[in-house]
């Protein structure tokens, strides 16, 4: 995240004077102060806000507060399309860290110009690790003052934190709004209880996977029942549960929740908090060793690149449109940068439950020339039996939605491997009717379900 300081809202320390030895000194005891925002900014308070934000989104007000007394935090949220920013958001924090081991909850009140959900809000957005970070995003606010409770996970964690409240709210339905919050303070109530916890939502989950795999655990929950008998649901930073592995040799988990595959067999992956044993599990079966597509060698220079690791790639909507209402089934193309799987730094996508899939470089990019460009090149490797009719069609289309063209090249089964990289160079002459390439905007990958499951690398047009 990239932060833009609000220089108008810091508190900014300068110390002068002779300088002092601090040999022999002791370390002083970091503070328990608890209060973030209580009719005023406590003690050594900064606030940044988030890249894309509208700067001046946060104002002090002291004409609105929650019990008619000194003054509150006013969030005005901008229309869409704002030229200033598109969405309100940023993070209070102090250069000094707190100890906040003694409390249970961060606490605030709110209310908002109508009913809105209020976005994200949480702790622990320190602007650095954000290792214990903590965020709800259900709360609802209306026209009328509410306190809100968010629960720490583990308060133990919290002995040295910088991070004390950050907030996201974004239009609803294109329209702005405005939020008040007021009182946010950490406390330490007597009415929270019963807690539990979650890794995968809840979810017992398998994943068939390659030594030299990492993948990050999500859905990590913590659950508390609060006084008025509800349970609030808490996303929660992976530093407070503590993972295990059935067989280390074959999977294990580091702090931030990345599980990292080794030697082929099976382990399963659970995690605890506060001795709590959460729900949910990941059973990893690990096949052994990744074999990658070969590295490309072609000169960077005459290549366009869609989805490759070796070359700079062109910037992409998405790796996966989810046009589900026109029947498309087929998963994957969603982890960082497309990548799947991302195999010894080696990023690979992996379609599932394959009948057609796009990628997408015209909706919020610019969209692809490859006037100059001569071929297609891509690396595909089938994960299954390959019966006789099985194919893969590669569209290509240009202008999209604008008096669009397009060409299509059809890899039939007696060409496609199983479990074996099969590298295309298609000239794109081969795709027939695709006359212009000026704007390529959809790469289609369609199988019509004949092939489910194949691993895709290195997408990229080039020239001769």
């Amino acid at each position: 995240m990239t932060k833009v300081i609000f220089s108008g809202l810091l508190l900014i320390l300068i110390t002068t004077g002779c300088e002092r030895s601090v040999d022999g000194l002791e370390e002083a005891e970091l503070s328990n102060n608890p209060n973030v925002f209580v009719d005023g900014f406590s003690g050594g308070l900064e606030y940044a806000v988030f890249q894309g934000a509208v700067l001046n989104a946060f104002q002090v007000d002291t004409d609105v507060t929650s019990d008619g007394i000194g003054s509150s935090m006013r969030f005005a949220v901008p229309d869409v399309n704002d030229p200033r920013g598109s969405y309100a958001g940023g993070t209070f924090f102090t250069t000094s860290p707190r100890d906040l081991s003694e409390y249970n909850a961060l606490t605030f009140y709110a209310k908002a110009t109508e009913s809105v959900p209020l976005g994200v809000v949480g702790f622990g957005n320190d602007l650095d690790q954000n290792k214990f970070t903590a965020e709800v995003t259900d709360f609802r606010a209306n026209t009328n003052w509410k306190k809100y409770i968010i629960p720490i996970p583990d308060p133990s964690k919290l002995t040295s934190e910088k991070g004390m409240f950050f907030y996201s709210f974004g239009p609803i339905d294109g329209k702005g709004y405005t939020v008040w919050i007021d009182e946010v303070k950490f406390e330490n109530l007597g009415t929270i209880g019963q807690p539990r916890f979650e890794i995968l939502n809840g979810e017992d989950q398998t994943t068939n996977t390659f030594s030299g795999v990492t993948t990050s655990l999500s859905g990590l929950n913590s659950i508390y029942n609060l006084g008025d008998g509800t349970d609030q649901s808490v996303n929660s930073a992976a530093a407070y549960f503590e993972f295990a592995s059935s067989n280390t040799s074959t999977a294990e988990v580091d702090e931030q929740g990345n599980v990292l595959v080794g030697a082929q067999g099976s382990a399963v992956i659970t995690a605890s908090v506060r001795e709590v044993d959460a729900d949910g599990s990941l059973t990893v079966e690990s096949r052994g060793t990744f074999v990658s597509a070969p590295t490309p060698t072609r000169d960077a220079a005459n290549v366009i690149s869609i989805f490759s690791d070796a070359y700079n790639n062109v910037e992409v909507d998405y790796y996966n449109g989810f046009f589900n209402g026109d029947g498309q089934t087929t998963q994957g193309g969603t982890g960082p940068g497309g990548a799947d799987l991302i195999v010894n730094g080696n990023g690979v996508i992996n379609y599932t439950q394959l009948n057609f899939v796009g990628i997408g470089t015209f909706m919020n990019v610019p969209s692809i020339d490859a006037t100059e460009m001569t071929h297609l090149h891509v690396d595909i490797n089938v994960n299954e039996a390959i019966q006789p009719g099985d194919f893969i069609r590669l569209i290509l289309l240009n202008s999209v939605g604008d008096g669009e063209t397009s060409g299509s090249f059809t890899i039939n089964s007696n060409i496609l491997l199983q479990n074996t990289w099969l590298g295309l160079d298609i000239p794109l002459s081969s795709f027939n009717g695709l006359n212009d390439r000026s704007e390529i905007g959809l790469t289609f990958f369609v199988s019509d379900n004949t092939v489910s499951d194949i691993f895709v690398d290195n997408i990229y047009f080039f020239k001769n």
